[in-house]
């Protein structure tokens, strides 16, 4: 089923005229991964949909339509009628007119519309054949991009340096950043979320990306240390790649996403660190957010096949964290590539390889 007949069902199965889609994730979603965004940093774009059960309007201005049909909208699967107005009036006065004396819900804030941006996530949330393959190629560029950074960055640059080099990997490759955070020596230990500063680089390095395209967000993290990893790496390493396998492995069809959180937390007191997980979330379904829905013991959605996964749990200076699609008898890690330093994690007489601490020499 095509994301434009689930919106239709959804409508039907809710009794709802229609509804009205500003943000740039379900933008890309609706039309196989194009683009309606300028500013970044805006989760809407420049382009709304908004969907009847018969009928479909693309309404923007008029300093964005012959962009936005003719690259964005010239294959879409679906018809539709285009909507224009002056930029120097916007849009809200044509959607105010269109949806007047209807029922008609929306993924943003307008007006006094209900938000039912939450219940479109479960409409998403389940990725197509096509949007798999395209997934699949996002994660493994955002991942080379990231393990070619830690490969490149040296001792005596600054955390601000470092995270310029990350992004410019990615962007290169047509993806754009949603998170890109860098932390070195002791700030990895001070700090699970730490943006970039000036501080240099002395012997240790963590690197975090989320990157997009067409709406997809890959996420992966990964560390560096130049020289021997001092004693207390070594066994922590470890053990965070049990909690990480164990939460991974829980992930199954049927299973509540908070009873993987509650496995996870298992896992932290069995590997001595009974309180850890208070201190950095421990991820959740992603797909087209960095992460959909964040996890916690209540969550109650329910893993599907064809659903994208970001665990990243946390010890203190460690961090794991790879995108991963839910299989119905496995898991498929989309950010390994094969070509990092892995720890070997035996669960149930079957092993696994998850990324660990890269040590490079000093003089690298």
């Amino acid at each position: 089923m095509s994301p434009i007949e689930k919106v239709i069902n959804y409508l039907v199965e809710h009794d709802l005229d229609g509804i009205l889609l500003r943000k740039r994730n379900n933008f890309s979603w609706l039309t196989g991964g194009s683009a309606n965004h300028i500013v970044l940093s805006d989760p809407n774009g420049v382009s709304d949909f908004l969907i009847f059960r018969d009928k479909t309007y693309l309404i923007t201005t008029s300093m964005e339509e012959k962009r936005i049909l003719e690259e964005e909208c010239s294959n879409v699967s679906f018809a539709f009628e285009l909507i224009s107005a002056n930029w120097m009036e916007g849009t809200d006065s044509i959607i105010r007119n269109l949806i007047s004396n209807k029922s008609v819900v929306t993924d943003s804030q307008f007006d006094e519309l209900k938000n039912v941006d939450a219940d479109l996530i479960r409409l998403r949330a389940a990725l197509s054949k096509e949007e798999i393959v395209n997934y699949k190629e996002i994660c493994q560029t955002t991942a080379f991009a990231i393990e070619k950074t830690g490969k490149e960055i040296k001792p005596g640059m600054t955390e601000h340096e470092i995270a310029a080099a990350l992004q410019t990997n990615v962007l290169e490759k047509g993806l754009n950043v949603h998170v890109a955070l860098v932390a070195t020596d002791e700030r990895i230990f001070k700090y699970r979320h730490p943006i970039p500063t000036y501080k240099k680089l002395r012997k240790y390095a963590m690197l975090v990306i989320c990157a997009e395209k067409g709406g997809l967000v890959a996420n992966c993290t990964r560390f560096v240390h130049f020289g021997e990893l001092p004693d207390n790496l070594v066994p922590i390493r470890e053990k965070l790649a049990r909690i990480d396998m164990t939460m991974n492995l829980a992930t199954k069809p049927g299973v509540q996403v908070g009873e993987v959180i509650q496995a996870g937390i298992d896992a932290y007191a069995e590997q001595g660190y009974k309180d850890e997980w208070r201190y950095l979330h421990m991820g959740g379904l992603t797909g087209y957010n960095t992460r959909e829905i964040i996890g916690t013991p209540e969550s109650n959605h329910l893993v599907r096949v064809n659903e994208a996964y970001a665990w990243n749990p946390a010890l203190p200076g460690v961090k794991s964290e790879d995108t991963m699609l839910v299989q119905e008898d496995h898991i498929e890690f989309l950010t390994h590539t094969g070509d990092w330093e892995y720890i070997t994690v035996e669960v149930d007489g079957k092993k696994y390889e998850r990324p660990t601490i890269l040590v490079r020499n000093v003089g690298e």
